[in-house]
């Protein structure tokens, strides 16, 4: 079985075009367009209520949209109930029967689609020694533990090569290290099988480590579609950058030098608003650095915008330290490995050291880039 790497070709594997779905008064999603490439594997992301699972329902079959048409290679899917799609589905309960053993849950739908037992045999030996759990077939679903449930749930919904594979937040009720250990079991599954995947999460960091690509939701609408890298680094709006991974947001104005006033400061940036414009500012922990209060800079921190600051929180987590910062008014977040985090203590008197080039900038009124 070998891997299929997304697909180059201009025509998409799934299309969504000017999807939308109301429920009452309440727009669930307006006017979606999607396309996603055969072999991708893609994570709908957002808060809860954003519109991500009800667009992963209506791709399944479970619910029908408003408006807007869904193609699978170029033809409509939208009219077909769910078991005529040929989708494989992992949901948040895993919805395993309890009665039955782990090779009879793997081989039920080949066997109600009338396959031979040998057939269902191989298929289910196959999958079992894919997922790591070659010695279980007899058991039955309810003796196994939750990792195991889950690796079953997926075999489950591979036993016959889906067209897609859903899932939704099938990994949320597994603690911490099981989940962390899980998520790359499932990026390697995917790419070993090479099957299309959507996947809905509200972790971040879930998303970023499995997704060929991001599609960030809020309030029924898809904010920023984009590689894991762009989203993080180039965010389309103040809520991408706040949503996706930690983030200072800072409250600004557009100097007469087209500077960027904050924190009773100045950022020497080039901004394209107008003088007198208020922006949102979007700085990344990793991005700030410090040192002691009135020191010289080094010659790679020149051109770095120093705020004086204090620090007031320091905490070590192992390979990086996180200290917080207060600078006037504002709190900031900041993280690093080097001997200045290593060494940093409660109410030592720094200057906040800030790369303009590292900056996400935002008009504030529509939260769009500067």
């Amino acid at each position: 079985m070998t891997s299929t790497p997304p697909s180059t070709s201009t025509h998409s594997h799934l299309e969504v075009q000017g999807l939308g779905k109301r429920f009452g008064v309440v727009d669930a999603l307006s006017d979606v367009d999607l396309k996603i490439q055969r072999g991708e594997f893609v994570c709908l992301l957002g808060p809860s209520g954003c519109g991500k699972t009800t667009l992963l329902r209506i791709i399944a079959g479970f619910e029908s949209a408003d408006r807007g048409r869904l193609l699978l290679d170029g033809s409509p899917i939208g009219h077909l109930p769910p078991h005529q799609r040929d989708f494989g589905m992992v949901f948040q309960s895993l919805a395993l029967f309890p009665h039955m053993t782990v090779a009879e849950k793997i081989s039920y739908g080949m066997r109600i689609r009338g396959m031979d037992a040998k057939h269902c045999r191989d298929r289910v030996e196959e999958l079992l020694h894919v997922v790591s759990l070659p010695t279980i077939a007899d058991r039955r679903v309810s003796e196994l533990s939750g990792g195991q449930r889950q690796r079953v749930a997926i075999a489950r919904a591979l036993a016959i090569p889906p067209k897609l594979f859903l899932l939704d937040e099938p990994l949320s009720a597994l603690d911490a290290q099981l989940r962390d250990s899980m998520q790359i079991e499932l990026r390697q599954l995917q790419q070993k099988f090479g099957v299309t995947t959507v996947l809905v999460t509200h972790d971040q960091t879930e998303a970023m480590m499995l997704a060929d690509r991001l599609v960030v939701m809020r309030q029924g609408r898809v904010l920023q579609n984009d590689v894991p890298t762009e989203v993080y680094r180039k965010p389309k709006n103040a809520f991408v950058a706040e949503f996706i991974g930690a983030a200072n947001m800072l409250l600004g104005t557009v100097g007469a030098a087209k500077d960027i006033v904050v924190m009773n400061g100045t950022v020497p940036m080039h901004a394209s608003g107008t003088v007198g414009q208020k922006v949102t500012l979007a700085l990344r922990p990793e991005d700030l650095s410090f040192q002691a209060r009135g020191s010289a800079r080094s010659a790679d921190m020149a051109q770095h915008a120093a705020f004086p600051g204090e620090i007031e929180f320091v905490r070590n987590l192992g390979p990086v330290s996180e200290i917080i910062v207060r600078c006037g008014e504002a709190r900031l977040r900041c993280i690093g490995s080097d001997n200045a985090f290593r060494q940093a203590s409660v109410g030592q008197p720094i200057d906040l050291l800030v790369d303009s080039q590292r900056i996400c900038v935002f008009a504030e009124s529509t939260t769009s880039p500067t």
